[in-house]
């Protein structure tokens, strides 16, 4: 950090503070309640299409927040690659494995306390080690930006492009999957209705076999 942006960094530190919240930091927090009663929702109900929907409005809840935090880029990301893209590709997966629409018995278990207690351990890892890291960092919402597009890009691509096509394979393997599981389950629909027709015609063939018998008795 440069000592230009240290002093606005400093100048931002004492303007502003816990008790004497701005607009942005009001929003942003009102935000993220909703962003976190979406994600709450989305893993609680029974309903995988509402689930599917409501994760929507988590992923977009942090784009919004991307935009608060002057990360247009991240926050344009977030949009076209998870609203765009994860979540479209959950919503074919089930289109393509028919999954009931209504509420499913099966989209609930019975290890509901145990994965409790791995989100609260994981959510408290992940706000310690952020809350170490940038502990003493302030932005500047009304200063010039820090970033830029350019810089962003490249250290995505150049350091973090591993995960990114680690990223791509998972959908991949994702939608392959989802089209496979619907085709077994045409291949089992379709066997049951032969077995159900051929059921029928023994039971046909039977009958128009005892009505011959019955006519020469009489």
């Amino acid at each position: 950090m440069t000592p230009s942006h240290a002093a606005v960094s400093a100048a931002a530190a004492a303007e502003h503070g816990f008790l004497s919240p701005t607009g942005v930091e009001i929003t942003f927090l009102l935000i993220g309640l909703v962003t976190f009663g979406a994600a709450l929702v989305s893993v609680t109900t029974r309903q995988l299409v509402h689930a599917a929907l409501w994760l929507v409005v988590a992923l977009g809840g942090l784009a919004v927040e991307y935009l608060l935090l002057t990360a247009e880029f991240i926050a344009w990301m977030q949009v076209l690659i998870y609203v765009g893209s994860v979540v479209v590709l959950l919503l074919f997966g089930l289109m393509l494995t028919k999954a009931p629409i209504g509420r499913s018995p099966d989209a609930d278990s019975g290890n509901r306390w145990a994965a409790l207690l791995v989100a609260v351990a994981a959510a408290a890892a992940l706000v310690w080690v952020v809350v170490d890291a940038f502990r003493t960092t302030w932005i500047d919402l009304d200063g010039p930006a820090a970033g830029s597009t350019r810089v962003t890009g490249a250290g995505l691509f150049q350091n973090w492009v591993l995960p990114f096509e680690a990223l791509s394979v998972l959908l991949l393997a994702a939608l392959v999957g989802a089209i496979v599981l619907s085709r077994r389950a045409k291949a089992a629909d379709a066997a049951q209705q032969a077995r159900a027709g051929g059921a029928a015609q023994q039971a046909r063939a039977a009958r128009d076999g005892q009505r011959p018998a019955e006519e020469g008795k009489h």
